[in-house]
């Protein structure tokens, strides 16, 4: 059966018209398009508020889910009425003694799981409406419950199960009217006005029933709770007094709950319990607003968060890629590792040993290609200098942000925005790797470049001595910071290797202020999620002004 077919359906088969008009179907895709909107909502920054927010966001969802949807799409189902109150109120035997019967078990024994009971008048047989509160419940058919109405006995609010909290919650949220239950000695305890200030929150209709009131105190004790009801803005709340009768079991005599069951009489029929959920619902749907503009200011408060935060990452950037790029114009990438192996390389092979007449150097390609080989473990060298100064360039960048955004006087929502920092040192060696290998690869390059189809006959002295990839390594070591590759490279090919050493240094100094900036990026990238945008709140914004435009 389709919603619309639902909820043009009147029991008996007559027109629900009325209520489907006061209403309106455009309601349910509404509230529909609601729910998909604030499930959607995440709150990722620890800021002030978010808390609060995330939990509202929550009950909202369960409200939706347990009693708004399901009531839009089933107008014609009988009025639900929950009786619910904390643990020893004596709910379940007030609510055996309002059918004449005893179908909910009343536990004694503390604390109890007990299955929740919603029943109905078989006459509603062919329209109860299957959901969460028929889900949760055992089901039975009553006579002794008015035509219109389910009555529906819940798990104890304050029960130290928790899955009697839970469920007695979502019991609660699906009702069209809470029966409320505390006793004389408890009305005061703030259980109740709890659940009662819940209920108002969310635009449910709610009546009180005060237990076990004894007969000399019943004038007072009615007052001050006449009292407490207008002081919380519920002037208008039905409030039933059961008096005490003491030690008793099975049910309460037909004369102390008469009045509670002429009321559910008077709340029975098709147009009067309809006007009960058609209240609720408008209760519910008044009360919308106010939540989803609270959430929606939420969610924005997290785009403004998490704006400062990138203002405050951004300001770093330059900085940092100054230092990085300091660091490598400095010439102190090559280090000792560097000149260590210069020394040995000079002691085994004679690398630097090269006989230079006029302005060429003299060498046998044989001897060549053996300096090309030893300085294999040289290149080798100079890229893990590299690599080593570009992740520490990085590192460092990292630990300034963790202390920035992580620290004592970290701002708020900070936290959030530091990447795991194991994910951090695997991305950072993985990008300093491949980008000294490409930095390396360039000055294969540029020794290619200067061999092109017209060398300079230095330059072909050179790399007949070293080999051209021996030479390309000369250029990487003197770019690192080697003095004693720069010497051997101005006796070889003089005039000739100072622009592409310049040249090899620079790239190494914008490869350096890369991984600092991908540090920077990886803040960003967890700050610029569809949770922060600056437009996160739209989609909420619009089912406010629908709802506004509805109710």
């Amino acid at each position: 059966m389709t919603s619309s077919t639902r909820t043009s359906r009147f029991r008996g088969g007559r027109s629900d018209a009325a209520a489907a008009e006061e209403l309106g179907l455009t309601v349910h895709d509404v509230a529909r398009d609601l729910r998909r909107d604030v499930a959607d909502v995440r709150l990722p920054l620890s800021i002030d508020g978010a808390q609060e927010a995330a939990a509202s966001r929550d009950r909202l969802l369960a409200q939706l889910d347990e009693h708004l949807l399901p009531r839009l799409a089933e107008l014609s189902s009988p009025a639900v009425v929950v009786v619910a109150g904390s643990t020893g109120a004596g709910k379940s035997t007030l609510y055996n003694s309002l059918l004449g019967e005893e179908v909910s078990e009343a536990g004694v024994l503390r604390p109890t799981t007990r299955e929740p009971v919603l029943a109905f008048n078989p006459a509603d047989a062919d329209v109860i409406a299957d959901g969460p509160v028929t889900e949760l419940s055992r089901v039975i058919h009553h006579d002794g419950v008015p035509r219109g109405t389910a009555l529906l006995d819940a798990p104890d609010l304050d029960s130290f199960v928790q899955e009697n909290r839970s469920i007695a919650q979502q019991l609660l949220e699906g009702a069209d009217l809470w029966l409320f239950v505390t006793t004389a000695s408890r009305y005061g305890d703030a259980l109740p006005w709890q659940a009662l200030a819940r209920a108002t929150e969310r635009g449910a209709s709610v009546a009180m029933v005060l237990n076990r009131v004894p007969q000399a105190d019943l004038t007072t004790i009615r007052g001050d709770l006449m009292a407490r009801l207008r002081a919380h803005g519920m002037t208008d709340t039905p409030l039933f007094v059961v008096p005490d009768v003491g030690p008793h079991e099975g049910l309460l005599e037909e004369s102390v709950v008469r009045q509670i069951k002429r009321w559910l009489h008077m709340l029975a029929g098709p147009d009067r319990s309809r006007a009960v959920v058609v209240r609720t619902l408008k209760g519910s749907l008044a009360a919308l607003p106010g939540w989803v503009t609270s959430l929606a200011d939420a969610v924005e408060a997290q785009a403004e968060a998490a704006t400062s935060l990138r203002r405050l990452v951004d300001a770093e950037l330059p900085a940092a890629e100054k230092l990085a790029r300091d660091a490598v114009a400095a010439g102190v990438v090559a280090g000792a590792s560097v000149e260590a192996r210069w020394r040995e390389l000079s002691g085994t092979a004679g690398v630097d040993r090269v006989k230079v007449r006029g302005d060429r150097a003299r060498s046998s390609r044989r001897a060549g290609r053996t300096r090309s080989e030893a300085l294999e473990v040289l290149r080798d060298d100079v890229e893990a200098a590299a690599q080593r100064t570009l992740t520490a360039s990085g590192a460092r960048v990292e630990e300034r942000l963790r202390a920035l955004l992580g620290g004592p006087a970290a701002p708020a929502g900070g936290p959030y925005a530091l990447p795991d920092a194991e994910e951090r040192a695997t991305a950072r060696g993985e990008t300093t790797s491949s980008t000294v290998a490409q930095w390396a690869a360039g000055a294969d390059d540029r020794v290619a470049a200067l061999l092109g189809p017209e060398p300079a006959a230095p330059v072909r002295a050179a790399a007949k001595a070293f080999g051209e990839r021996g030479l390309a390594t000369l250029l990487l070591a003197a770019a690192a910071g080697s003095d004693d590759a720069a010497r051997l490279l101005d006796r070889v090919v003089a005039g000739v290797a100072s622009e592409p050493v310049a040249a090899l240094r620079e790239d190494l100094a914008d490869r350096a202020a890369l991984v600092v900036g991908a540090e920077i990026d990886a803040v960003r990238a967890r700050l610029d999620s569809p949770d922060l945008a600056d437009d996160a709140a739209t989609a909420l914004r619009l089912r406010l002004a629908e709802l506004r435009r509805l109710t």
